[in-house]
């Protein structure tokens, strides 16, 4: 039972990492603060929560989980709220945002990248 317990583990630690690793992607690739923050968000609270549950799974029912069960609690509580709030400054600030979605558009339509 143990082996199984650990493989599963194993493998939602594994699946955080790969989401991780695609967020990190996306924080580098995209080009507008938006899409880079919506990356980094989906990282936070999908690929910690990945990597947190494989550590409850492994640890099993002991009070560690429960610290850890918390911190996932956190994270989906706080990170929506900070994601949305620099959303918001950076749609506040931006002088720029208008061309950008304009000269977005025409690249779509043009067929360019």
């Amino acid at each position: 039972m143990e082996w199984l317990r650990f493989t599963i583990g194993g493998l939602c630690i594994l699946a955080g990492l790969s989401i991780a690793l695609i967020a990190a992607f996306g924080l580098f690739r995209f080009r507008f603060a938006l899409n880079r923050m919506h990356a980094a968000a989906m990282n936070d609270t999908l690929g910690i929560l990945m990597i947190l549950l494989g550590l409850i799974i492994i640890r099993g029912a002991a009070f560690d989980s429960l610290k850890l069960g918390l911190i996932i609690l956190f994270f989906w509580f706080a990170s929506p709220v900070a994601s949305h709030l620099l959303a918001g400054l950076t749609v506040e600030t931006s002088e720029r945002l208008d061309e950008f979605c304009e000269r977005e558009d025409d690249e779509r339509k043009g067929g360019g990248l």
